[in-house]
């Protein structure tokens, strides 16, 4: 069976010509250098980057901007032309006080926190970076990226006195927890002749919502013999009245009974906003589970822009609800995102 995996793969490798197997080779060295560099593992935030994690390399244009220093300081010692050689040494010291600059620009950064608003699977999550430095020197176009690991689009971070966020963009394709690639912060200030970086690896995953039913049966009708109220200040019938509070508006308070009273009385007024929506997950019979899941967070999302009271019952899990608000729904889908699969 392994000659017939070998042959096999050998021949798709022979019908994508030599540019697949050199791109995995490549995939495979980049690969095993970052099992090498820090941090190895995820880890808890904040992260400081300190000189043990911070690497420097020269860029092409430093390769390039070396070898002519090399050879304007071998012509300059053939002809023994002492200008050009003071020359090149004037150059070769600002390229190295550039490596210098470099790795400073990342000494003594912090990545404080990593956190992102929940989107529907699908939806590409904008991720926020959140890092942090003393503001003892200027930091700039700091890039974030995932080294080409993820395919994430790289994004540019600036400090203002010593506080600054990028945000990265990352797709999504499954509801649950979204485990965060190993990040690159890096830099090629000031001279672009070497690239300065550092990695962190949150170990805090990010919740993505299941993705809503595109189609499907409008909400529930609210069930229950008793109609919910609340108090609204554009309401059809009196509450009750209480005591004047600065800032009540003119027309709502009651001067008849402030008069008797002899106190400034307002009228508190009652909406009515209808029974609770009942989303219980027993009702969805002939529904795979991921089909239930879809079409509860979609009823989630209904009521919610509708205004309605709803109550969401899972499987082996405690009613949620019954309520209303961002709170609420954020429960919502979050139980229905961490629903184990199959």
């Amino acid at each position: 069976m392994n000659a017939a995996m070998a042959a096999a793969q050998a021949q798709d490798d022979l019908d994508d010509g030599p540019a697949r197997p050199a791109a995995r080779r490549w995939g495979a060295l980049r690969a095993r250098m970052m099992s090498l560099t820090r941090p190895r593992r995820p880890e808890p935030l904040p992260a400081r980057f300190d000189r043990r994690r911070i690497y420097v390399l020269p860029t092409g244009f430093g390769l390039f901007y070396g070898a002519l220093l090399a050879t304007m300081t071998l012509g300059a010692l053939n002809y023994n032309n002492n200008p050009a050689f003071l020359l090149a040494l004037l150059l070769g010291g600002a390229g190295l006080a550039s490596l210098i600059a470099a790795q400073l620009q990342l000494t003594g950064l912090s990545i404080v926190a990593i956190d992102a608003e929940p989107v529907p699977a699908g939806m590409p999550l904008t991720v926020r970076v959140h890092a942090r430095a003393a503001p003892d020197r200027l930091r700039r176009g700091l890039r974030v990226d995932d080294h080409g690991a993820a395919g994430i689009d790289a994004a540019v971070l600036d400090l203002e006195q010593g506080a600054g966020e990028a945000e990265l963009r990352i797709a999504t394709e499954r509801r649950g927890w979204l485990d965060l690639p190993r990040l690159r912060i890096s830099t090629t200030r000031p001279l672009g002749l070497a690239r300065a970086w550092a990695h962190v690896w949150p170990e805090a995953p990010l919740l993505v919502y299941p993705t809503p039913e595109a189609h499907g049966p409008p909400l529930p009708v609210g069930g229950g013999d008793q109609a919910v109220t609340r108090l609204h200040p554009s309401g059809d019938d009196v509450h009750h009245l209480r005591a004047y509070r600065f800032g009540d508006a003119r027309r709502a308070i009651a001067w008849k009974h402030s008069a008797r009273r002899d106190t400034l009385l307002v009228r508190e007024y009652e909406q009515p906003l209808g029974a609770d929506v009942e989303l219980e997950w027993h009702r969805l019979t002939g529904l795979g589970q991921e089909a239930r899941i879809s079409r509860l967070a979609r009823w989630v999302d209904e009521a919610e822009r509708d205004g309605c009271r709803y109550r969401l019952s899972l499987p082996n899990q405690p009613t949620l609800g019954p309520g209303t608000g961002p709170a609420h729904r954020h429960a919502c889908l979050r139980a229905l995102a961490l629903m184990p699969y199959g």
